[in-house]
């Protein structure tokens, strides 16, 4: 998926309060960002692992990042709950899921029956 800004990598410290993570950026700065996962994330919060963190949008934002990735046994995961109707669409758009080939219409949320 594509960012609108280049992702910043780090090591996490730790994840605490369900949504604020300390982390380390690779020039040594510690920086405080924002988990858009109010999930337990029990598996995803090893201290020492890779992480990747995108500069905030809004310049009067309390944090100023926000947690995007964390890598575990070699894998990447996203993280922002925000992000994964994006991604899907990007990767339909891309040809990426081949299932889906012989569509060609994509609609968002589409409403389904009455309510």
């Amino acid at each position: 998926m594509k960012f609108s800004d280049r992702l910043i990598k780090g090591r996490l410290i730790k994840r605490y309060k369900r949504f604020l993570a300390d982390i380390e950026l690779e020039n040594g700065e510690v920086i405080t960002a924002h988990c858009a996962n109010p999930g337990s994330m029990l598996y995803l919060k090893d201290p020492g692992a890779e992480v990747w963190v995108s500069p905030a949008q809004n310049p009067d934002r309390k944090l100023k990042y926000t947690w995007e990735i964390i890598k575990i046994n070699h894998v990447l995961i996203g993280l922002n709950t925000s992000l994964p109707n994006k991604i899907v669409e990007e990767a339909l758009q891309k040809g990426l899921v081949t299932e889906c080939a012989m569509y060609n219409c994509l609609r968002r949320e589409v409403k389904y029956g009455e309510n």
